[in-house]
């Protein structure tokens, strides 16, 4: 847990509660409440300065995120944001939220330091071409941990992933881990959380929003219909997150690596 004198050194007032909240699958994160009545949010991890980075970059260009407070060695401190029930309203600021993200366009695929989700890394080397990037910093960026069947089958996806996804996407700013979870729903509309970003093809968050469900209506009619051939694409993107959740929390998401892998035809 964040250390209550490190907090109050930071803030400048007495800590008087420390509530835990929901997530923190990899870095513990809590509500804050100072004696002088503000609330804050409290991260501690290995890499909470490489995330305030990427905050910061998603509020620079347009999107809405919660506000980097400070940060030191191992601490995040960030804006609370009070959250309600996701509805019409909050998808349809989600999809103009990432709308405006995805306009944010780099130089090259990439990002200019490395990530990881514990001990799952996450390279981030720049390259001008797409599906290698795809290739090498995600599919097989650690086929040792993987099972040696499932590594077959990526291996040999590999090789075709230019004939599956596009060579050369604009290098839109990605929140990089938007699952449902890491969008918290307010009365102001919707705010990304726990990115992961890096340059690249912005399906790959469209991709990641729907892996684990289906959101509202409003969020394509604000951001955009997908372009044909987008269930294909949808199952080369999804496969990486369904790599990673593989890896870090077992056999249980086996079945949807090969569903993936299936719909792709390896």
């Amino acid at each position: 847990m964040a250390d209550r004198a490190a907090l109050e050194a930071l803030l400048g007032a007495p800590v008087a509660r420390v509530t835990p909240l929901q997530g923190g699958d990899l870095s513990e994160v809590v509500r804050v409440a100072l004696s002088d009545g503000r609330q804050v949010v409290a991260k501690t991890g290995l890499r909470v300065a490489t995330e305030a980075r990427m905050l910061r970059a998603i509020a620079a260009a347009g999107a809405p995120a919660p506000q980097v407070i400070a940060v030191t060695e191992g601490l995040l401190i960030l804006e609370y944001l009070a959250e309600t029930r996701a509805m019409p309203d909050g998808w349809a600021a989600l999809g103009d939220g990432l709308a405006r993200l995805h306009a944010t366009a780099g130089a090259a695929y990439g990002w200019p330091e490395d990530y990881a989700f514990g001990p799952a890394a996450i390279p981030n080397g720049a390259s001008g071409d797409w599906p290698g990037f795809w290739a090498e910093r995600r599919l097989l960026a650690w086929p040792e941990a993987l099972p040696a069947d499932i590594a077959r089958r990526v291996e040999a996806l590999a090789l075709r992933l230019g004939d599956l996804i596009p060579r050369r996407p604009a290098a839109s700013l990605l929140h990089g881990d938007l699952w449902s979870g890491n969008v918290l729903f307010t009365a102001d509309g919707a705010a990304l959380i726990d990115p992961a970003c890096y340059h690249g093809d912005a399906e790959v968050d469209l991709a990641m929003l729907e892996l684990f469900g289906t959101p509202d209506p409003a969020f394509r009619a604000r951001y955009g219909a997908p372009a044909p051939g987008w269930p294909m694409r949808r199952a080369a993107y999804q496969l990486w997150p369904a790599l990673v959740h593989l890896r870090l929390f077992g056999g249980g998401y086996r079945s949807l690596v090969d569903r993936c892998l299936t719909a792709l035809g390896t």
